[in-house]
């Protein structure tokens, strides 16, 4: 697979490109798949149920053999771009929708596809020291304080280290006291070989630590944390309002005189030529896509209400600190109230804003 994967390569000025092929699959079945779904109602319920459960699939195996993938990444700009297209070709001809409409569904495109340009860039790595700083910091934490390879630990609800001694040997992390002003303890990441602030952590993926790491996304192919965490809020913000008014704006074409709701579960002429079909294939797989972001937002903004990442949810879990709340939406870590979120946007929201815009 490797050698299949480094022959994979196109002529270029400069020479041969090597091209990933976990890229190609999106660009060549995306299309095939839903165009075979207009071709039957059964066609689509088939396909359409089967298209979450295979990207799981994947998502599962990837993520057990700590794999990078652009696979996400390509799955998620191709389906924006191939959807865009469809709408353009298959939905604005039929003269239901005005310019205004195309326009403020183009600009929210163009809004998401900058932040998430804003999101796909430095997350907060830490810098890496240099050869003369790791021998002298190697020398501060001894074998039986050093922390967990991968960088994962628990916060217990003061705050305190949170360790596990397994065997004698020591489990999750531990602390090690910096001289700073601030005063702020620091952890020890024997990875990257250096002292990294509270609630950074170390990305297997990446193999970075983050300052405030949240999680590593597939779907940027990067992590989550400090200095992209609102790009990326924004950028989740922006496909849901833009992907919303794109299917309300279909749903009213292809389905004249019932409400959106109504619609995206009954409308008889949908499949009454091959055109109406497509349309109402794309829209029910952009609803499938809506549904699972608006998830992944709302966890987001659930964690922001409780000042708790993603990471820290899991290993409050993982260490029994938490508490779920929300039927499980939410692990609260710490007492913490929803002024939380407003603050967090309060401080950032306009500076990351204005960054996306220019």
């Amino acid at each position: 697979a490797d050698t299949v994967a480094d022959r994979v390569r196109v002529p270029w000025f400069a020479g041969a490109v090597k091209i990933k092929v976990s890229l190609v699959p999106p660009l060549v079945l995306l299309p095939v798949f839903l165009h075979v779904a207009a071709l039957h109602f059964l066609l689509g319920l088939v396909i359409l149920t089967s298209l979450p459960v295979v990207v799981l699939w994947y998502y599962y195996l990837t993520h057990r053999r700590k794999e990078r993938t652009l696979f996400f990444l390509s799955l998620g700009l191709f389906s924006l771009g191939y959807m865009y297209y469809v709408f353009l070709q298959e939905v604005v001809p039929r003269g239901h929708v005005g310019h205004s409409q195309v326009v403020a569904l183009t600009g929210g495109l163009v809004l998401m596809l900058a932040a998430l340009s804003r999101a796909k860039k430095d997350p907060g790595y830490l810098p890496i020291p240099a050869g003369d700083e790791k021998s002298s910091q190697r020398g501060l934490p001894n074998k039986g304080v050093r922390g967990s390879s991968n960088g994962l630990h628990g916060v217990t609800p003061s705050g305190a280290a949170g360790g596990r001694a397994v065997n004698g040997e020591t489990k999750g992390y531990s602390r090690v006291s910096a001289e700073e002003p601030e005063g702020v303890k620091k952890d020890w990441c024997t990875k990257c070989q250096l002292v990294r602030p509270a609630r950074a952590g170390h990305c297997r993926l990446c193999g970075r630590c983050v300052r405030r790491l949240d999680h590593h996304c597939v779907w940027i192919n990067s992590c989550v944390g400090e200095q992209n965490h609102q790009a990326f809020i924004l950028a989740l913000s922006f496909f849901m309002l833009t992907s919303v008014y794109g299917i309300t704006l279909t749903l009213h074409t292809v389905c004249r005189g019932r409400t959106p709701f109504v619609a995206l579960f009954y409308c008889p002429g949908a499949y009454s030529d091959y055109s109406s079909a497509l349309s109402f294939t794309c829209v029910w797989y952009c609803a499938i896509v809506t549904a699972g972001m608006g998830y992944i937002l709302v966890i987001q903004l659930l964690n922001i209400s409780y000042n708790v990442t993603e990471r820290e949810a899991r290993l409050a879990l993982r260490d029994n600190t938490g508490r779920r709340l929300l039927g499980g939406l939410v692990i609260d870590t710490a007492p913490s109230s929803l002024v939380h979120l407003f603050i967090y946007f309060s401080l950032f929201y306009s500076t990351q804003l204005y960054t996306c815009l220019y």
